[in-house]
């Protein structure tokens, strides 16, 4: 072939200048796309590796966006709901709305207790935004120094109390001052606007508002009413959203509980037992007064009481009601049963004649009389008005032992009289079947037997009022916070002596207090006045036993004698003497009694006393 003027190499292929192959751009089989002069460091990954790895890369990302996607849709159309309610729970507050507690009121309306409006200042501390500040804020109205406020304000918790029982002007203007996390509870306040009048019958309530004492934890479901509930949604501040959610309960206010009790005469009767226990002998003084026709306590007080308003700072030792809980060997008051017993059974008459020596053999001791003396002929009347021991024991005896008993037990003595109050105590008898000799002549006069003053009045009742003895009570009605009076059921009355027994006892009884009698101190200008003189032993605590213990001085009686009226009962105790009940508690009870009687409009007695025989022939 003519030569073309090219110059093939090898295979006819045209070869570049200097001689150097041409590339075709593809590699060859022994030829490599790395960069002349580098080296290989490892085995290249094959295009089904690469495969794979792609795919579980692309199913990874495939997993998780489904989950992602799905719990999205389980947040928003299934729990959606729950999660918008629950943020609305979290911004929703729930606070008490405190009942108002009823009032306690005496016969007339007075009151003894009431409740007036008041708030708790709180706080959520982690609302608070400057502690410091806020506690500047409320240290003035609040009363509370700013060092304590603001560690309060500062603690870690959700709730802080910084008062209690804040006057609503003090809260208004709190609230005026817009604070953030200063919120208001109801705390309504207490008060005993009466002072010690009729505080131990009234009694007094705790701070959670429980009653404690009186009438004020008798009648606790009553007074306090129910408490409602207010439902609000709050804001940052925790303040109310003036728009949010606001949802109440109302309370429903308690019940005042009206009293049988006069505020007038329990001052007077308080005044004249403070005077007892102001003569430097007597340790403690009681009285109760009772309307005869009802049974209904007009008065009931001791010496030393209480100020319920100021609970906390009294003796504890002082917070009951000795009235109706301490109980006492009352001594000669109780003859009027043995007695009231004697002519019922047909045993004497008041003017029945006994022939009463100085002293008496009970059991392995002897009895006496306050002075032994030769033998006396005594009327059964006489026998009463002198209070001879050895008499009534002689009486008793014709009565027998288990008659006694029935009688002491069907005037009260041994069981509690059911009064609205708490703590009451039945006393003490012991049935007469374990009575020993002694033991029987000490129960027909009082002694070995124990009584509240409380008892004794309701014996005194009974007697006063023809023989028909009416549980003591002392509650009236309850007032709804509607307005709407509902009365308190009286317990029914029970004989216990005959009326002509109880005519014939209120005739002997005035023999008491007049000439002759142990008891001219008890006597009432104008009224006749018909009663008994006591004077027990009284137990001393130290040793368990009569020695160094002193003597409870007590007159129980009524008036007017012919229309009774009213009945007073009066113990005093008195561990340093010796004075007896004629003496001592006798000027009490006439004070009391005369208030009572005048206070009421009772007219004077319109007959004259009658002439008694305390002496006869047998």
């Amino acid at each position: 072939m003519p030569n073309s003027g090219r110059r093939t190499g090898g295979a006819g292929r045209p070869e570049r200048p200097g001689g150097a192959p041409r590339s075709t751009g593809r590699p060859g089989p022994f030829t490599s796309r790395r960069a002349p002069g580098s080296r290989r460091s490892g085995v290249g990954l094959s295009v089904s590796q690469r495969g794979v790895r792609n795919q579980w890369g692309l199913a990874f990302m495939i997993t998780l966006l489904v989950l992602v996607v799905g719990k999205l849709a389980i947040l928003q159309g299934v729990d959606g709901a729950a999660y918008a309610s629950a943020a609305a729970a979290d911004r929703m507050q729930t606070y008490p709305v405190a009942a108002l507690r009823g009032a306690v009121l005496d016969r007339d309306g007075d009151p003894f207790a009431y409740s007036v409006d008041a708030s708790k200042v709180v706080a959520d501390p982690q609302v608070v935004t400057d502690p410091e500040r806020t506690a500047l804020a409320l240290t003035t109205l609040l009363g509370v120094p700013v060092p304590e406020l603001t560690e309060k304000l500062s603690a870690d918790g959700r709730y802080v109390v910084l008062a209690t029982q804040v006057p609503p002007e003090t809260t208004d203007a709190i609230d005026a001052l817009d604070l953030p996390g200063v919120l208001f509870e109801d705390d309504p306040l207490r008060l005993y606007p009466a002072g010690s009048v009729g505080g131990q019958v009234t009694g007094f309530v705790g701070r959670d508002g429980e009653g404690l004492a009186g009438i004020e934890q008798t009648f606790q479901e009553e007074l306090a009413g129910t408490p409602g509930t207010r439902r609000v949604e709050v804001g940052s501040g925790g303040n109310p959203i003036p728009s949010g959610i606001d949802e109440s309960t109302p309370a429903t206010d308690g019940d005042s509980v009206t009293l049988t009790v006069d505020q007038d005469l329990q001052f007077v009767t308080e005044q004249r037992l403070g005077e007892a226990c102001a003569d430097g002998a007597t340790t403690r003084a009681s009285a109760v007064v009772l309307e005869v026709a009802t049974g209904e306590v007009v008065a009931m007080g001791s010496c030393p009481g209480y100020d319920p308003g100021s609970y906390s700072t009294t003796d504890p030792d002082l917070l009951g009601n000795p009235i109706v809980s301490s109980v006492f060997e009352p001594g000669s008051v109780m003859k009027a049963v043995t007695l009231a017993a004697a002519l019922e059974e047909g045993v004497a008459d008041p003017d029945t004649v006994l022939s009463v020596d100085g002293h008496i053999q009970a059991g392995d001791r002897v009895v006496t009389d306050a002075h032994d003396h030769e033998p006396v002929d005594w009327t059964v009347t006489g026998i009463l008005a002198k209070s001879s021991n050895v008499g009534t024991i002689m009486l008793a005896r014709e009565v027998g032992d288990q008659k006694l008993e029935d009688y002491l037990r069907a005037f009260g003595i041994g069981a509690a009289t059911g009064i609205e109050l708490p703590g009451e105590s039945a006393g003490i008898l012991q049935d007469s079947d374990e009575w020993s000799g002694i033991r029987a002549a000490n129960i027909a006069i009082g002694q070995g037997v124990s009584v509240t003053t409380l008892q004794m009045a309701s014996v005194y009742q009974a007697i006063a009022n023809g023989g028909v003895r009416l549980p003591p009570r002392i509650v009236d009605s309850l007032t709804g916070p509607d307005g709407r009076v509902t009365d308190v059921p009286a317990p029914e009355g029970a004989r216990v002596v005959s009326e002509s027994t109880a005519e014939r006892m209120a005739y002997m009884l005035e023999a008491v207090v007049g000439p002759g009698g142990t008891a001219p101190l008890g006597q009432i200008e104008g009224f006749r006045v018909a009663g008994k003189t006591g004077t027990a032993q009284r137990a001393n605590p130290e040793c368990n036993c009569y020695a160094g213990g002193g003597y409870v001085t007590t007159f129980v009686g009524f008036a007017p004698a012919d229309d009774p009226q009213y009945v007073v009962a009066v113990d005093l105790e008195r561990p340093t003497s010796a004075a007896e009940g004629g003496q001592v508690a006798a000027p009490v009870f006439a004070d009391i009694l005369r208030f009572a009687l005048t206070a009421d409009g009772i007219v004077p007695s319109g007959t004259a006393r009658p002439d008694f025989a305390l002496t006869g022939t047998p």
